[in-house]
């Protein structure tokens, strides 16, 4: 039996890495060789790896500085059937050696690999839902707060970018460990697949006091609320539950059969608002920290 571990440059290997995430997660986006090429070729901390067993590529990882700016943070996929041969262990071996400083972070998408992570000393201390929308006959959207006007990004697309201040303030108050810290290259990189007829700004007058935000999925019909956010002073007003209704009622009105979107544990808030517009939960996703360099990794 033999492991090989090397980097996805390749179309081929690319298409496997999009394969096994595909097989393992078929709720979730899997993306394109071409967004994968685009992400690489931006971020150079970013690293993509396909790991071959016995010539066949049965499992992916990847590395990346992540969002809370003081780790890096690694992904392991092993398909099911070849699990348990040391695939996933040569998988991290190799991410890890790409990462520095005192902790590394990884999200896991399956209970079961639990004790895989805790092996290497990975502890829990977040949790992520997500939380699913099927679609039907959208209600119309309540009357906007009053000095309220509300217009799409398709209608004025220079707005993605204006958003950016208080996108990053929403970035900032979600119930993580730390202030998650988005660059404004990475959000409008992060926003190339938007739905732009379906993503909408508040305005007050010249001000963006909330902006809602719908991205294309790679399943037909499914598209993901990327983030609700609202201006601290403006929330309690019904803008947050507005937006989201017209967000939805958009999607509804042209074909789309299902709205996800992940919370965190924590923001009860954001949950309880969608749980009230009718989604239903499906997925969790695990975020576990471990010490550096890692402990039973010899």
């Amino acid at each position: 039996m033999s492991i090989e571990v090397r980097p996805a440059e390749s179309d081929a290997d690319l298409a496997a890495f999009i394969r096994i995430r595909r097989a393992i997660f078929p709720n979730e986006s899997g993306g394109t060789v071409e967004l994968y090429r685009g992400q690489l070729a931006d971020n150079p901390e970013r690293r993509l790896l396909v790991a071959a067993l016995d010539g066949e590529v049965v499992g992916e990882g990847l590395v990346d500085r992540s969002d809370l700016g003081d780790r890096y943070s690694v992904k392991v996929r092993v398909l099911p059937e070849a699990r348990r041969r040391g695939v996933g262990t040569a998988l991290l071996r190799e991410l890890v050696s790409h990462a520095d400083g005192d902790i590394v972070a990884t999200h896991l998408e399956e209970e079961g690999s639990r004790p895989f992570a805790e092996r290497f000393g990975f502890r829990e201390t977040d949790r992520q839902v997500e939380q699913v929308k099927k679609l039907g006959r959208e209600p119309v959207p309540p009357q906007l707060p009053e000095a309220i006007e509300v217009v799409t990004v398709a209608e004025r697309p220079e707005l993605l970018r204006e958003a950016y201040p208080l996108v990053s303030e929403g970035y900032h108050d979600m119930a993580l460990e730390r202030p998650a810290e988005i660059s404004l290259e990475n959000w409008l990189r992060d926003n190339e697949a938007i739905l732009a007829e379906g993503s909408f700004v508040a305005l007050a007058g010249d001000e963006i006091v909330g902006y809602s935000g719908l991205v294309d999925h790679d399943n037909p019909g499914v598209a993901e609320d990327g983030i609700t956010v609202v201006r601290r002073d403006w929330r309690r007003r019904g803008l947050a539950s507005a937006l989201k209704r017209m967000e939805l009622a958009w999607a509804a009105e042209n074909g789309l059969r299902e709205v996800v979107t992940w919370t965190q544990q924590g923001n009860e808030g954001m949950r309880e608002l969608n749980e009230w517009l009718g989604y239903e939960y499906r997925d969790v996703t695990i975020t576990m920290v471990a010490p550096l360099p890692l402990p039973g990794l010899a």
